[in-house]
């Protein structure tokens, strides 16, 4: 069985995590704190990051968020997450480099540095200019996920694909930290609330850093 090396507020592993479950590919989750630049975890990603995953009877380790999704994407027949026409998996793949990207460098990681590494790992107060900064770049993606669904019934077209999972993983992060305003979001917040129902998303949202808690709301799809 696939291993998956992981940390609970991984963006990224959270995509791939929620891929592997739409395609009911079995694995075992086994934990990492990259920041700690274990020597075994080193040996695997030289890039020190997660998500990595390892076939142990087969010796094949997939390194990075996309390829790895791609590889199940290519080799499991089952729910299609880059699907459509060549316009729209372009399309899908665009969406998918910007959350990845753009979300996570504006919102997900600052709260992740500032509210989870700073206060377990530096035992250093968080930088408040930085979180005004993250959380109002927060409204302004937010206002990208109401301007794409007004127009789809999800984030690249008629049905779900990729680029949902991938926002659906910073923005499930950002909220666990505080760091999204749901009001004057209508499309964003019903959009969410349909994914948080799904059965390959839901076991996430379960799960808990030591030490810091989620909003009251975090787990309810009907918040």
């Amino acid at each position: 069985m696939w291993q998956l090396h992981q940390f609970t507020l991984c963006p990224f592993t959270r995509k791939v995590r929620t891929l592997l479950n739409e395609k009911d590919v079995g694995y075992q989750l086994v934990r990492e704190h990259p920041w700690e630049r274990r020597d075994d975890f080193l040996h695997m990603n030289p890039a020190g990051q997660t998500p990595v995953m390892v076939e142990p009877n087969k010796g094949e380790v997939l390194i990075d968020s996309l390829a790895i999704c791609e590889y199940f994407e290519e080799t499991v027949d089952r729910a299609a997450m880059i699907n459509g026409s060549s316009a729209n998996r372009a399309e899908i793949r665009r969406l998918v480099t910007w959350f990845d990207t753009f979300f996570y460098r504006d919102v997900t990681q600052p709260l992740l540095e500032e509210r989870m590494l700073n206060r377990l790992v530096h035992r250093t107060a968080p930088n408040a200019s930085r979180l005004r900064e993250a959380m109002k770049s927060s409204v302004g993606h937010l206002d990208y996920i109401d301007y794409l669904l007004d127009h789809r019934k999800w984030i690249a077209g008629a049905t779900i694909s990729l680029a949902d999972l991938a926002a659906a993983s910073q923005v499930s992060v950002a909220d666990y930290l505080g760091g999204i305003d749901w009001t004057g979001h209508a499309h964003a917040k019903a959009w969410y609330s349909a994914f948080k129902s799904r059965r390959s998303f839901r076991p996430l949202l379960t799960e808990r850093v030591s030490g810091i808690e989620p909003p009251s709301y975090y787990e309810n799809p009907d918040f």
